[in-house]
C-alpha cells in the first residue's frame, strides 16, 4: 500500500511540475510576446501588424517551423537577411522554459 501512495505523489508532484511550467510561460508570454504577437497569438497587434507576424493560430503556419528552429528564435532572437534584428532574445529564459514557451505556442494553432 505505501508503495502506491508513493507512486500518486510522484505522478501528483510531476503534474503540479508541468502546471508550474505553463504558468510560468503563460506570464513570460504575456510580459514579452503579447506586445507583438498579441494573447492569442494572431498577431493582430499594432507592432504586429507593423512587423507582419504570422497568425500561430494557424495550422500551415505552426507546420512551416520547428520546434528546434522556435525554441533558438527565442534564445537567439531573429534577423532579416539585411542583419536587422526582427526579434529580440527573451532575455534570461533557460532552455527548459524556451521549451515550454514552444509548448504554449503550438497549444493556440487551432
Amino acid at each position: 500500500m505505501n508503495i502506491y501512495k508513493t507512486v500518486l505523489a510522484l505522478a501528483l508532484g510531476g503534474g503540479l511540475a508541468l502546471a508550474g511550467a505553463a504558468a510560468d510561460a503563460k506570464a513570460t508570454w504575456t510580459g514579452k510576446c503579447a506586445k507583438c504577437h498579441g494573447t492569442d497569438g494572431r498577431g493582430d497587434t499594432k507592432m504586429g501588424r507593423k512587423l507582419e507576424i504570422k497568425d500561430y493560430t494557424d495550422a500551415k503556419v505552426q507546420a512551416g517551423f520547428t520546434d528546434e528552429a522556435a525554441t533558438k528564435a527565442l534564445l537567439e532572437g531573429i534577423k532579416d537577411r539585411g542583419g536587422a534584428t526582427r526579434m529580440k532574445a527573451v532575455e534570461g529564459l533557460s532552455d527548459a522554459e524556451a521549451k515550454d514557451l514552444v509548448a504554449l505556442v503550438r497549444g493556440l494553432k487551432k
